[in-house]
């Protein structure tokens, strides 16, 4: 495993992750197995229309 040689400072290590940002999960829209349409996140697509998952 790889080890740093140098420490890295704290405002360096504060502006990398200030770069980082969340992303607001993909909708797609899915019929229930009673009808319904709802839009999901993709992840949660094939569970809904299989009826795994309820809203």
């Amino acid at each position: 495993m790889a080890l740093p040689k140098y420490k890295t400072s704290r405002a360096n290590t504060h502006a990398r992750r200030a770069q980082w940002k969340a992303q607001n999960a993909q909708l797609v829209t899915v019929r229930t197995p009673d009808g319904r349409d709802v839009q999901v996140p993709q992840h949660l697509a094939a569970a809904v229309r299989k009826g795994y998952y309820t809203l």
